[in-house]
Order: C-alpha cells, then structure tokens, then sequence
C-alpha cells in the first residue's frame, strides 16, 4: 500500500509515468479543462454537487458532509466495479480533484488500500495549471520554429496540413482553438475551448515534440478568435525564420470559398460575420458587400475584401510583428489543391534536410531552390509583419 502527495511542479515533470490519470471533479468541471490522458471518475456529478451545496445552505456543514460522504462512496464503488477488474498490481495512477484533496483523497485512500501505488497531485487541479502555465517558456524555448506567413487565402492551413502529412513536426494552433482566426473565422456548430483549456492544450502539444527537429507553424496574431496565444510563444514565433506563401489571387478566391463554404450556402450567416466590420469599414462599404452576398455575388465580395482590407492589413501587421519577415523566403505551390501543397511541403522538408548537411552541400541547396515553382526557397521577399486584419485567414 502506498499513497503519495505529488507537488504540483513534479507532477508537470512526471506526468508521463503514470499509467493512469484520474481527475475526481464532476463531468462539469472535466468538460472545462483537465490533465492530458486524463479520464473522468466523478466522485459528485454536477448534480450532486449542486445537491449537497444545497443542504450545506440550509441545513448547515454536517448535513452536507453526511449526504455528500454517502455520494461519494457509492461513486467510487462504481467506479470499482467499471475500471478495476483487469488491472494489474503494477498499475500506479496519478489522482487530483479541484484544490482541497477531499473528492481525490477519497478515491486514493481506496486505491491505495487495494495495494496500488497512487500519487495525488498536491493542491489539485488549481495547483498543476499554475505550474504548468509557468512551466510554458520552457516548453517553448526547447524547440526551433519555422513560421508560414502569406496572406490571407495563400493556403497556410493547407501547407501545414501538407507539412504534417508529410512527415513534418507541426502545431496548428486553429485547429486547437477551433477558429480560423479572424472575425469571420468562427466555425459553425464547433465552439471554441476554454482558454484554459486551450492552454493545455498547447502545452501537451509543444510537449511531445522533439528538440532536435523544426516545428512548423502558421503565423498568428495574439488571439486566435477569442483564445489568447501564450506570450512565450508568441514572442518565439514572432522571432523565428519565416516562409512566405504565395498564390494567384484568383486561386486565393477560390481557396476561400472552399474553405469558407458554409459562407456561400449560408448567405445570411456571411452577412451576419460581415457586420462585425463595420466599425473598421464603415456602414456603408459593409452594407454594399452584404447586399452582392444576397445577390449572390460572393466571389467578388471575396476579391474585394482581399484587395482593400486584408491585403494591405496583412502587409503591415507582418512587418512590424514578425522581424525575420523582410528575410523570408517566397514559396509558391502551382495551384491551391492538397497534391501542389503536398508537393511544396516536400520541398520545404528537403531544404530543411539540407541546410543541416556541411557546407560543401551548399551547392545543392543552391539547385535544390530553384526547383520550388514560381516563389522560390531562397529568394528574398519584399519587404513586409502585425496582427493579421480581422476576417478571414486561411
């Protein structure tokens, strides 16, 4: 029999030992945010919770302690009976509830007086997001980031989706957020996480990549729709080597009306998210535009918008945010679709290759840049960096 307190820093650091992860708060609270490979053992639900905060407001602490001691046995007993039956003496799980140890400490104390080896986590769940969150520069600092830059519609999301598929180390912090990152980039039907949540996230994800190996990742401004990037690695990514993508704007239409296509069959969903401009457009260049959506004018809406608002926007936020930007490299994929992405991500991936080799591979790497298509790896961009202008990005 053995039951430990873990500190909450340590616990950040061993997470991986640990052959289970058992947060004890209600479905609620889990649903909110929890541990990575955590799964949910209710010692209360959200409705017992709220029952027995009720007999602690009328009938007082002992009341509610007697009814919540009665919950919380018949839970663990069912969590027994669900969970237990084939593991093995070895097995050590890693406990925690919200803060005070008594939903966890309960659970524990059984555990450990079956014969398991159990750790709880030392101040709960309120603990280990603190140290994780202070443990965030470090997680960051540890690994080499290469961002894709471009405007909006150059197929970013797809070159990194590109780039995983083929292999790559990528984050995609959109697909964590759940949003396109702008005004119009929230996704139909899929709400964001938490921010806490989000942070975890992220966290788990810089995590499991490896030091020695670049990570890709989009360019981002601070918010990705209403989540907060972390600053550490806002600050590394706005310091890294960049790429800047490149498409035909009529592909770039294109691309977003793929990509945005609950746009066109919902048109007064577009005119909705359209609204959200008018303090940066004024009344009237908004009402215009929603006025061609109805009219089913969508396409040129779209080219409109990049070629007045998220162009010039995207220009300036590029220059003044990320500082290797002026030195980026152009890449250009023939066209917008997943084999013109999946052959320019294997490109990128042979350059990368490369410029790891010793110097008499220069020459190679020399050849190697022309071949990438009409942007190439190597060649300068013009002179561009800040937060991406609100709207779409893709």
């Amino acid at each position: 029999m053995s039951l430990l307190q873990l500190a909450a820093a340590e616990a950040v650091a061993r997470l991986g030992e640990f052959d289970a992860i058992i947060d004890c708060r209600s479905e609620g609270e889990f649903a909110l945010d929890h541990l990575p490979r955590a799964r949910n053992w209710p010692s209360l639900s959200d409705a017992e919770r709220h029952l027995v905060g009720t007999i602690h407001a009328e009938t007082g602490a002992f009341d509610a302690h007697k009814r919540g001691a009665a919950l919380v046995s018949a839970n663990i007993a069912r969590h027994l009976e669900a969970h237990l039956s084939d593991l093995p003496r070895n097995w050590r799980p890693l406990v925690y509830c919200w803060r005070g140890g008594k939903r966890s400490g309960s659970l524990a104390l059984v555990l450990s007086q079956i014969g398991f080896n159990v750790c709880v986590i030392d101040g709960g769940y309120k603990a280990f997001r603190a140290a994780m969150v202070a443990d965030l520069p470090r997680a960051v600092q540890r690994l080499s980031f290469r961002v894709i830059c471009g405007p909006t519609g150059s197929g970013k999301t797809r070159l990194l989706s590109a780039l995983a598929d083929a292999g790559a180390q990528v984050l995609d912090l959109e697909a964590l957020a759940s949003h396109r990152s702008s005004v119009l980039g929230l996704i139909p039907g899929q709400p964001q996480p938490t921010q806490k949540r989000f942070d975890t996230l992220v966290w788990t994800a810089l995590e499991s990549m490896d030091q020695a190996r670049e990570v890709f990742v989009e360019s981002e401004s601070k918010k990705v729709g209403n989540l907060a990037v972390p600053d550490a690695l806002m600050t590394a990514m706005r310091a890294s080597a960049c790429f800047d993508l490149h498409l035909d704007d009529a592909e770039r239409v294109a691309l977003l009306l793929e990509d945005y296509r609950f746009f066109v069959d919902e048109p007064e969903l577009f005119c909705e998210r359209l609204g959200a401009l008018t303090a940066l457009r004024g009344h009237d260049v908004v009402q215009s535009w929603q006025q061609q959506v109805r009219a089913g004018q969508t396409n040129e809406v779209v080219r409109e918008l990049l070629a007045t608002h998220y162009d010039p926007g995207y220009l300036q936020s590029m220059r003044r945010n990320f500082v290797q930007f002026n030195a980026s490299e152009t890449i250009a994929p023939e066209d917008r679709s997943a084999s013109a992405m999946g052959r320019l991500a294997q490109e990128i991936l042979a350059e990368v290759e490369l410029r790891r080799g010793p110097p008499d591979a220069a020459a190679n790497r020399a050849s190697l840049a022309g071949q990438v298509g009409r942007g190439e790896l190597g060649e300068p961009a013009s002179p561009a960096t800040a937060s991406p202008p609100a709207g779409f990005d893709s």
